[in-house]
């Protein structure tokens, strides 16, 4: 198949994900938990709540308690803490509902937070919690999703990573690596394109300052990107990362460069219109930077130096993506900087594992004479990560509800 027919439809497939387009869906909730007494205010905007509605006309809120008592309530020792009636509808500002449930639980062991409210109606749906317990006087932020719809407050993640060794802090950075296939799948884009041992050198030092600084930046609150956002840019870096494979080789920058621009700006009037999940804004600035980029890797010969600013860019959106992790668990507050350290080296011993084992594979099928000529190896994996990162940001921007 010929490169430009590849790449169209590759970038085909890219736009065909529109058809399956959502809102972004979310809510908030504040616990507030004494010993074995657990107060809950959720505040719910009202095209969420009216997702509740069987009919045309916006549910009541007998209809809406009924609805988030049989989905949201603390547990302890296994058990559901009962509710004590009645739920309190509060004063709310225009455009939302809010409601207030208490709880009292028959003991306080193995606590956790179940959150299961509009996952069933939207898949995409986050809940941005706040919890305070008074017991410990600690105040923790977490993201109810529907593949994180419960948490452990007493005696669970917390107390364990309280007591965790350093080394355990390394191990769950490597894991990271290990187990996220995006993040896999972008390293191994970086080995493609570095045709030389000092090109790997500059995009993997970038890479590593960018995700550094936001892994340390999330994790300690100085700033909490919206989750879906960043598990839609870490697909598009894979995507890009492709693309620039496929630019690099045919030397013929422009079409997939106009391409791309192209169908970013498509992607954003939609969003516009209400459909997907990133904001019109972003995915402009999204189609301006990789636009622009495409443009400038297949122009120059030697684009090793350039690459380090690009992949400390990109490496600032993974980082938020290694922090999506950590910001699931109630992080000891006490010990922020021995996890921040331990989770960071345990990432760079995973990506450090990871490239070298690469290339040493690639050296050896080389002297044995196993390889295949490099521009068919780059074509085929190039097609494979710019198809594959596509899939991704599609699917996580566009998912069906």
């Amino acid at each position: 198949m010929p490169r430009r027919l590849l790449v169209l439809g590759l970038l085909a497939s890219w736009l065909s994900g529109a058809a399956v387009a959502h809102t972004r869906s979310e809510s908030h909730s504040v616990w507030e938990i004494s010993g074995p007494n657990v107060d809950l205010v959720i505040t719910i905007p009202a095209i969420e709540a009216d997702r509740v509605a069987t009919g045309q006309t916006p549910p009541g809120d007998e209809t809406l308690k009924e609805y988030l008592a049989a989905r949201l309530y603390p547990v302890a020792d296994g058990k559901r803490c009962a509710l004590v009636p009645p739920i309190k509808t509060l004063a709310a500002t225009p455009g939302f509902r809010k409601f207030d449930f208490t709880f009292v639980c028959a003991s306080v062991a193995e606590l956790q937070i179940h959150s299961a409210a509009f996952v069933d109606l939207v898949s995409t749906h986050t809940n941005f919690a706040q919890i305070e317990n008074a017991s410990t006087g600690e105040f923790t932020e977490q993201l109810f999703t529907l593949e994180h719809q419960t948490i452990e407050v007493v005696g669970g993640a917390e107390s364990r990573l309280q007591t965790a060794r350093f080394v355990e802090f390394i191990r769950m950075g490597t894991m990271h690596i290990f187990t996220g296939i995006d993040h896999m799948s972008f390293l191994l884009g970086l080995v493609l394109i570095s045709r030389r041992l000092r090109d790997l050198v500059f995009v993997v030092t970038g890479f590593t300052i960018g995700h550094s600084v936001t892994l340390a930046l999330a994790v300690t609150g100085v700033l909490r990107p919206h989750a879906e956002y960043i598990d839609a840019l870490v697909a598009l870096t894979i995507a890009l990362i492709g693309a620039e494979n496929i630019v690099v080789q045919t030397q013929r920058p422009k079409p997939v460069a106009s391409a791309v621009a192209a169908a970013m700006l498509l992607m954003a009037i939609l969003s516009w219109m209400g459909y997907g999940a990133l904001p019109g804004l972003l995915l402009l600035g999204a189609g301006l930077f990789t636009s622009n980029y495409l443009m400038l890797s297949g122009s120059f010969r030697d684009a090793g130096r350039l690459r380090i600013l690009i992949t400390l860019v990109f490496g600032l959106i993974h980082g938020f993506g290694f922090a999506a992790d950590l910001l699931e668990l109630q992080l000891p507050t006490g010990r922020l900087f021995e996890l921040l350290l331990g989770f960071n080296l345990g990432v760079e011993l995973g990506q450090l594992s990871l490239v070298v084992g690469a290339t040493l594979l690639v050296m050896a099928l080389r002297k044995y004479r196993l390889t295949l000529p490099r521009p068919i190896v780059v074509d085929v994996a190039a097609a494979f990560l710019a198809g594959l990162g596509v899939f991704w940001f599609v699917s996580r921007t566009y998912m069906s509800s």
